[in-house]
C-alpha cells in the first residue's frame, strides 16, 4: 500500500483505470489547512500531461511495469507485428502507442515495450539505427558551404537533412530520438 507522501518522480500509478507516469511531485504544507501532494503526471497512453494533489494520506496504487524486448516482423493494416524475443509470441502494437516512432522500423529491429498486463504503453528505440538512403535531393553546389544539408529519404520512410556528399544507397546512422543524422557507415 502506498500513501501519496510516497510519491516519487518517475513512479507509475493506476488512476481511475489509467495508467500515468509522476513526472513530478512536491509536498505542500500550506500555514492554514492541511498539507497535500501536488504532482505532475504524464498519461502513459495519449502522452497528456496534469496536474493532481493528493492528501499526504491518500492511499494511491502503484503499478509496476514490464519491460520485454520485441522485434518488428512488418507493418499489417493500422498496427504493427512484433516478435516477443522472451516468449516466441506476436505482438500487435497500435499505431498510436509508436507515433512518429515508425518512420524507423525495419524488419529485424529489436525495441523494449513496455506493459501492463496485455496492454502496451511504451516502445524505445535503440538510440541509434543504420538505415539505407533511397532518395536524395539535388545538392545546391552554389550553396556548398559548410555545414549545408540536403533531404533525405530513408529505406524505413523517414525524412532528415543530410549533408551534402550523402547520396541515394548509403546506409547511414541516424539519431531515433533527435531525428538527426550522425555519420555514413
Amino acid at each position: 500500500m502506498t500513501t501519496a507522501n510516497q510519491i516519487t518522480p518517475g513512479m507509475t500509478l493506476n488512476i481511475d483505470g489509467k495508467v500515468y507516469r509522476v513526472e513530478s511531485s512536491v509536498k505542500v504544507t500550506v500555514a492554514k489547512g492541511t498539507p497535500f501532494v501536488k504532482t505532475k503526471l504524464r498519461n502513459l497512453i495519449t502522452d497528456e500531461t496534469i496536474e493532481k494533489n493528493f492528501k499526504v494520506d491518500q492511499v494511491v496504487q502503484e503499478v509496476s511495469l514490464l519491460e520485454r524486448n520485441l522485434e518488428f516482423l512488418y507493418p499489417e493494416g493500422n498496427e504493427y507485428l512484433f516478435l516477443d524475443i522472451g516468449n516466441l509470441e506476436q505482438v500487435l502494437v497500435p499505431s498510436v502507442v509508436l507515433g512518429d516512432k515508425v518512420h524507423y522500423l525495419k524488419e529485424g529491429i529489436q525495441v523494449k515495450a513496455m506493459f501492463y498486463g496485455d496492454t502496451i504503453f511504451a516502445v524505445e528505440l535503440p538510440q541509434f539505427l543504420e538505415i539505407m538512403v533511397v532518395k536524395t535531393d539535388a545538392a545546391d553546389t552554389a550553396a556548398a558551404s559548410s555545414g549545408a544539408t540536403k533531404s533525405a529519404v530513408l529505406e524505413t520512410g523517414a525524412k532528415l537533412d543530410v549533408p551534402l556528399f550523402i547520396e541515394s544507397g548509403d546506409v547511414i546512422k541516424v539519431d531515433t530520438q533527435t531525428n538527426d543524422y550522425v555519420q555514413r557507415v
